[in-house]
């Protein structure tokens, strides 16, 4: 059955190549954003981590999950009062300051400009540039209090500008005759930040230069054959190398940035942005925190400018049912899942898989206000089940609207229509080799248990037949088909049932498969599958046996390929061991075992009788302190002794007994010398006197 269903995902995964289904940001990303950016003791381990983790949950709207603003505000104020902290070190300080607030004071701030302003005309590369004028426009949007307007705006303009290569590219300095995407996007946005920090209009001659920059950047964008557009980075150097995600960030970034600054139509196509927020999406959730701060962050640009905002169509399913009659479901919103304005759907055309012949329909979806979806009531009458491309165009109810917003044209999206399948006259038959009579013939139940037995020799024939019909009454052909016969040692033949119309069928010539079946006579199950992706009722069935009686193998016959082992049985729990103790030997009477305990026990008794009888006393036990604890200590560890053997007795073994007791004599001899050695001097003494 595993192998079935395998089957059949494959199947799905070769249906349609050209059109897909973009979604817009969802509750999935705020979980991985939630797993992927985890600081450790309250921080992460630099600013640029730090600022990427900050955007990434502000842009999600999960901002308040993350607590990190002490240890973060204390590296963001060492950062920026440290005189030996780099240009980028102080761009990523304020990028951090400029979400979580830190408080930074007035002189702090203006220290900070005099600097960057100083470094503005002094840089000799992009970069230099990109972080000096970035860093000016944060503090800018962070107080009002320090100048930070740029004097000789339209020099800096220039010197940035003359980075600029003729396919739209940019060097990050005049050193460096490579061109990048990446750099592109990040003067992109140096010029929208000197834009916004001068006092006066920049020459418009310069921005129709970059105007025209932008448009030739655009014209070597990439393209997929789903629609969605990307940009590549070809340069690999010392700045490391661009993934077409970070890439296109960075241009989506600069683009929005210097529309928005310059407050110029650059009439950006609108095909083409669509395409740009097509293949963020396209990436789906990135695996690590870096791809989802630019992915969502181009995404955020997109979001916010108020040149181009696109607007993505998707659909809550693309599998509709014929059985079950249902509706054709169109969302559309930004591609953060922002609302869309006021607008309609409409579907234009429906194309089969497999056929360039398109059903005109152009008619509008209906919509539902309470649920924001757009639906169609019923498909069109000559929809039967199989794969379609339906296209679908979004109309803007205000023309106003149409200077906003990016709807790309017409949208192509893959729609899977599903259904029963009827399946009649399926019968099972053996026939005559020679004038193919029929024999045997058996129909099987495909909604019961079958249990068909045939029987056959080499010189019949094996017919298995059936016919599909699809709810419309065509003829449906299905992806799988398969008649297999399993012999009882596990080897396995597998045919394709072919169809002609309505009707599968396929008839087994035993006398030339004898071969192929090794010469093996005995019992054969018999299994048919019949499996589509639109095939709402596909079958795996056991239709019962076949019996084959074939001829001996000849001397040289091939014999059957050994079959693979059976990890399960190989490494699987074992069978279950069954172990019959021997009986337990016969004990004795209870009484008889309590007389002999007492026999035991008189000897003891007879040595307490011994010594009353013999008046013994202890007189003799020492009196002084010392030695009258070694006294104590010997008796007790006589009488550990005997705990001990004891012990042995019960549970201990003899290797445990035999390295306790060897302690035990050890601490004995010690105590019971320095006792005997008491007791003989004590005597001495009294012989003497």
């Amino acid at each position: 059955m595993g192998k079935f269903l395998g089957i059949l995902i494959l199947a799905l995964c070769t249906l349609i190549c050209e059109a897909a289904i973009f979604r817009p940001i969802s509750d999935s990303h705020r979980s991985a954003a939630l797993e992927l950016l985890t600081p450790k003791d309250g921080s992460f381990t630099s600013l640029k981590e730090t600022y990427e983790a900050l955007r990434t949950f502000k842009v999600l709207g999960i901002g308040h999950q993350l607590d990190i603003k002490a240890k973060s505000c204390k590296s963001v104020v060492d950062t920026v009062g440290s005189p030996s902290s780099t240009l980028k070190d102080l761009f990523q300080a304020l990028e951090v300051n400029g979400i979580l607030k830190c408080e930074l004071s007035k002189e702090t701030f203006a220290g900070i400009a005099s600097r960057l302003k100083d470094s503005v005309n002094t840089a000799s590369s992009l970069l230099d540039y990109y972080y000096s004028i970035g860093s000016l426009v944060l503090i800018k949007g962070q107080t009002s209090e320090v100048d930070v307007h740029l004097g000789g705006a339209d020099s800096v303009f220039r010197a940035i500008k003359a980075l600029s290569q003729s396919d739209g590219r940019w060097r990050y300095s005049s050193n460096n005759p490579e061109s990048s995407t990446f750099a592109a996007g990040i003067a992109l946005e140096s010029l929208a930040g000197v834009i916004s920090l001068v006092s006066s209009d920049i020459d418009h001659s310069l921005i129709s230069l970059v105007k025209n920059d932008i448009s030739k950047l655009l014209d070597g964008v990439e393209k997929y054959d789903d629609g969605t557009y990307y940009f590549d980075e070809k340069l690999v150097d010392a700045h490391g190398h661009q993934s077409p995600l970070s890439a296109s960030s960075a241009v989506v970034r600069g683009i929005t940035a210097f529309a928005t600054a310059s407050d110029e139509d650059l009439n950006l196509p609108g095909d083409k942005m669509l395409g740009l927020a097509r293949f963020f999406l396209s990436v789906g959730i990135p695996g690590n925190a870096e791809d989802l701060f630019y992915q969502l962050d181009a995404l955020a640009s997109l979001e916010n400018n108020q040149v181009s905002i696109p607007l993505i169509l998707s659909l809550p399913t693309a599998v509709l049912s014929l059985t079950s009659k249902d509706q054709l479901k169109v969302n559309v919103h930004t591609v953060l899942g922002s609302a869309a304005p006021s607008l309609s759907v409409k579907l234009k055309q429906i194309f089969s898989s497999g056929s360039k012949d398109a059903s005109i329909i152009d008619q509008d979806l209906k919509f539902d206000p309470e649920n924001a979806v757009h639906f169609l009531d019923a498909l069109p009458e000559n929809i039967d089940v199989g794969s379609y491309i339906f296209s679908l165009e979004i109309v803007l109810d205000n023309p106003e609207d149409k200077k906003i917003y990016a709807t790309g044209g017409r949208t192509k999206v893959p729609i899977y229509v599903t259904g029963f399948i009827k399946v009649d006259h399926p019968d099972v038959a053996v026939l005559d080799s020679d004038l193919g009579n029929v024999e045997t013939e058996k129909r099987f139940d495909l909604a019961g248990e079958n249990t068909l037995s045939l029987s056959a020799n080499h010189l019949q024939k094996l017919r298995l037949s059936f016919q599909l019909t699809s709810p419309l009454g065509n003829a449906f052909k299905p992806h799988q088909a398969f008649l297999k016969l399993r012999h009882e040692n596990k080897v396995e033949h597998i045919f394709v049932v072919e169809n002609s119309g309505k009707k599968f069928e396929i008839i087994l010539d035993f006398l030339g498969l004898v071969e192929k079946f090794f010469y093996l006579s005995g019992r054969y199950d018999i299994q048919l599958t019949v499996g589509d992706a639109v095939m709402e009722n596909s079958f795996f069935l056991q239709l019962g046996s076949i019996e084959l009686d074939l001829p001996e193998p000849p001397e040289k016959a091939a014999r059957p390929p050994p079959q693979p082992i059976d990890s399960t049985s190989r490494f699987g729990p074992k069978a279950e061991i069954s172990h019959i103790f021997r009986a337990p030997e016969k004990r004795p009477p209870k009484g008889l075992s309590l007389i002999f305990l007492a026999l035991v026990l008189l000897p003891f008794i007879g040595f307490l009788v011994g010594l009353l009888r013999l008046q013994v006393n202890l007189k003799n036990f020492p009196k002084a302190s010392a030695p009258a604890t070694f006294a104590i200590l010997f008796h007790l560890g006589i009488a550990a002794v005997l705990t001990l053997y004891l012990l042995f007795w019960l549970k201990l073994n003899l290797f445990t007994t035999l390295k306790a007791l060897g302690f035990l004599g050890i601490f004995l001899m010690f105590v019971g010398h320095r006792t005997l050695s008491y007791l003989a001097s004590s005597s001495a003494k009294l012989k003497s006197a």
